[in-house]
């Protein structure tokens, strides 16, 4: 990918060099930091009070650069995260070592604190999604929404969306098979269908649709999506199924549409091509793109690793794979990760199970938007069932899955460049 343009990597310190005579480290590698997880909602902190921050890609696992005042020092205190005060000195002395061109690192200006939605059913719990879960975590404000909405246009107030583990092709998250007898399963899909007949629907599947349209038109228009597990592939179905009545009887109450497959429209998607959807009802998956039951990898085995980019040209991968670590550990979901074969071309992978190059963690550009999609359901739980008990991130402060949610969370707050006329 070429260089983004619109990012500011310009020296901290000019910013802010006049005014502050320190500067708050907020180290990211894997000895230093006791919290990696808060250190990004201190950061997210900082921004809201109107401070500016630098990210200083690939430096210490990609370190933050905040300037010194008392209530940050005060705030990474309360919060347990480890900080580092550096000299006007010091922090020259770092960041013209990062701007050297023998080195693979890069500062971005970070600016603005994203306004952050995330779709997800009215009633859930923090735990049933990783994102949720660690947005509460690590402190950073986020707000719920849900179809009501995203239809009335409310996603014009937000920078930042996340779609909860969500099946927008209408079939229930096609747990038909092994759960269409519990008392949860027909309540939630007796509330999808009523909330689908208040919006003006006839069918759920017919309400998913419009709803996914809106958000591809959210991204289009400049906003940042973030995807994981079904929410991922039902997405792209729903959009390259419109006009297509792909759900059975047991959804919707008719038949679908005989030889549905060919009707598909992969230009319509915006990561997945040349998929195959899964027909029969009582299977748990929506298409070939997912490899939870084709891949064959051991679970002391089970790692993906990191794409390493250059950060001083490819800024945008470079931010979203900073970790303290190259190799992340795998975790399951109903969509666990992708088949590389039903990638789009223009797609980036960021993160590939080397065993058997399944892509894990991939990334786009729509329009004048981004997306990032990520395999799995909860990064330290490693095969999620209904009804587990939650993930307590306090045992797991320095969880690389979760830095890469974070990633994503922070990556709209990079100060954007005046274009040239």
């Amino acid at each position: 990918m070429k260089k983004w343009g619109s990012i500011c990597v310009g020296l901290f310190l000019l910013c802010v060099g006049q005014i502050y005579a320190n500067f708050i480290l907020l180290p990211m590698d894997d000895v230093s930091q006791k919290n990696h997880l808060k250190a990004y909602g201190i950061t997210y902190w900082v921004l809201s009070k109107d401070y500016k921050a630098s990210w200083l890609l690939n430096y210490r696992g990609g370190s933050f650069l905040l300037p010194d005042a008392p209530e940050i020092r005060k705030e990474c205190q309360i919060r347990g995260v480890s900080f580092e005060i550096l000299s006007d000195g010091e922090a020259n002395q770092i960041l013209e070592e990062i701007s050297s061109p023998s080195q693979n690192m890069e500062t971005v200006v970070l600016e603005k604190a994203p306004k952050i939605a995330v779709y997800t059913p009215k009633g859930k719990q923090p735990w049933d999604d990783a994102v949720t879960m660690v947005l509460t975590y690590a402190e950073i404000p986020f707000t719920p929404i849900y179809d009501e909405e995203v239809l009335t246009d409310q996603l014009l107030l937000y920078d930042w969306l996340h779609l909860h583990h969500e099946d927008f092709s209408g079939q229930y998250g096609k747990f038909y098979g092994a759960y269409r007898n519990a008392p949860w399963y027909i309540e939630q899909k007796r509330e999808a269908e009523l909330l689908a007949a208040k919006l003006g629907f006839t069918k759920v599947s017919e309400a998913k649709l419009a709803v996914a349209k809106k958000i591809r038109d959210f991204v289009i228009g400049g906003g940042f999506m973030f995807a994981m597990c079904s929410a991922t592939d039902s997405f792209d179905i729903a959009l390259a199924a419109e006009g297509v009545d792909i759900c059975e009887p047991m959804f919707d109450g008719d038949d679908s549409d005989p030889n549905y497959q060919a009707r598909i429209d992969y230009t319509r998607t915006f990561a997945f091509k040349d998929f195959i959807l899964e027909r029969r009802p009582e299977r748990y998956e929506f298409s070939d793109i997912d490899m939870t039951e084709k891949r064959r990898v051991p679970f002391e085995k089970d790692y993906f690793t990191l794409m390493e980019y250059s950060a001083k040209w490819d800024v945008i991968p470079s931010m979203l794979c900073q970790n303290h670590t190259q190799l992340v550990k795998g975790f399951m979901g109903q969509t666990t990760a992708f088949d590389r074969a039903n990638i789009k071309s223009n797609v980036l992978v960021l993160g590939e199970c080397q065993i058997n190059e399944e892509a894990r963690y991939i990334h786009g550009q729509k329009g004048k938007g981004f997306f990032t999609f990520f395999g799995g359901h909860d990064p330290e739980d490693y095969r999620h069932q209904v009804g587990d008990e939650p993930t307590v991130l306090d045992l797991h402060p320095t969880s690389p899955g979760f830095r890469l949610i974070l990633n994503n969370v922070l990556f709209p707050a990079a100060k954007k460049k005046k274009q040239k006329t």
